[in-house]
């Protein structure tokens, strides 16, 4: 999984680092620890900004009982029944499909 630095983020958003602290604080963004400072998984955003639904998805595992780590561990984790990674069905428009997953994983 390839990672961005919040700069990075800011960086492809066209925002300041500022505005995507507060992304994650609003808990749009997910990030992963990674030589001791957060960063933001590359397959969160696509080339319109952050991935659709994504917030919804993170939302739906986080009121399960996700941490952000699990949250992130369970998005890039092949799923046969999807099949593929559920990232990568989002990243095809099939969020209904990852949602449900994701209810029935976190509940």
């Amino acid at each position: 999984m390839d990672l961005l630095s919040l700069p990075e983020v800011a960086q492809r958003l066209g925002i300041r680092v500022n505005r995507v602290r507060q992304l994650i604080r609003d808990r749009a963004l997910a990030t992963v620890e990674h030589d001791g400072t957060p960063h933001v998984p590359a397959a969160f955003l696509d080339d319109e900004g952050i991935l659709t639904h994504l917030a919804g998805v993170l939302t739906v595992l986080r009121d399960g009982g996700y941490s952000d780590a699990e949250a992130v561990t369970w998005l890039f984790t092949e799923d046969d029944s999807l099949p593929g990674k559920p990232i990568e069905a989002l990243h095809e428009k099939r969020h209904h499909e990852v949602n449900r997953r994701a209810q029935a994983m976190a509940f």
